[in-house]
């Protein structure tokens, strides 16, 4: 298993005041350029399933795209997508791309204010919130969201995956990240152990379902990477539990213990697969005419 991977798109907390955990954003805010390299691509067929549930295709919104992984990717399906973060560093190294239009909100944002970024109420076609919607002010997300989805037509699809599992791993490399896993929770947040490693089924989610999860059973779905050991090593560094609890001055990846993974892991050129576990859930505003 890794530590957890957030999204700040790929994970960030939430878009306006109240929607944000300024502390997450912080954590992020600081390793927001390793964290372009190191994180999971998530799979077109995703996006194209996700898509073809929605009868237009005209705009969708990424909420916390971090540095537009998801963007990237449903983009290839929507006219325009916007997509917002608040975090500046993680939008300042957005991937390009001519159908998508990143916006850095600030705390300050109003509700109206986001809404008419957006282009106004019932514009929407897809909200999408990839590995993020843990950290977010549900009520008020999820009202905005409410506000700004087509009617009728309009999707929402949140998802996040579980510290990944490593494909064909030795034992002793097992063993080692598995004492990394224990180790480390002390210094993951509140949010991640009870929804993340929960699976999304204890997250609020009030919309009707469009048959790919819903409240209390998401769709479980797998997400494959194969990296080297320094990729490997990478994502390990920009957990966040490990960046909080090197700044509480505890080194959960010193160099004794990088030295026994990588032994484990059989080199620095060896290849592993990273399987990582994902839940996703899928719906539209209940009673859509």
């Amino acid at each position: 298993m890794f530590f957890e991977t957030y999204r700040c798109g790929n994970f960030i907390p939430g878009e306006i005041e109240k929607m944000e955990k300024m502390d997450a954003v912080g954590l992020y805010d600081k390793q927001a350029e390793v964290y372009l390299s190191s994180r999971p691509k998530y799979p077109s067929e995703w996006f194209s399933m996700i898509s073809a549930l929605t009868p237009h295709h005209s705009l969708a919104w990424d909420v916390g795209t971090g540095n537009g992984q998801a963007a990237i990717g449903v983009a290839e399906f929507y006219e325009q997508v916007i997509a917002t973060d608040v975090s500046e560093s993680q939008i300042s190294l957005s991937i390009p791309h001519p159908r998508v239009k990143y916006i850095h909100t600030q705390p300050s944002t109003s509700d109206d204010e986001l809404i008419a970024m957006l282009g106004g109420e019932g514009v929407v076609d897809l909200v999408i919130v990839a590995t993020a919607v843990h950290w977010f002010d549900l009520p008020r997300f999820y009202s905005i969201v409410k506000r700004v989805l087509r009617k009728p037509g309009g999707i929402i699809a949140v998802w996040a995956y579980r510290p990944p599992t490593i494909d064909d791993a030795p034992p002793s490399l097992e063993l080692i990240v598995k004492r990394l896993y224990e180790n480390s929770l002390p210094y993951w947040h509140r949010d991640f152990i009870s929804l993340v490693l929960g699976e999304y089924k204890t997250l609020m989610f009030p919309f009707e379902s469009v048959g790919l999860g819903s409240e209390g059973e998401p769709l479980m779905l797998e997400m494959k990477q194969e990296v080297s050991f320094e990729g490997f090593l990478t994502g390990l560094r920009t957990g966040s539990a490990v960046v909080t609890a090197k700044e509480q001055g505890v080194d959960l990846l010193n160099e004794e213990v990088i030295k026994e993974l990588e032994s484990a892991w059989g080199g620095i050129h060896v290849i592993r697969t990273l399987n990582f576990k994902t839940f996703m859930l899928v719906g539209k505003v209940p009673n859509q005419e």
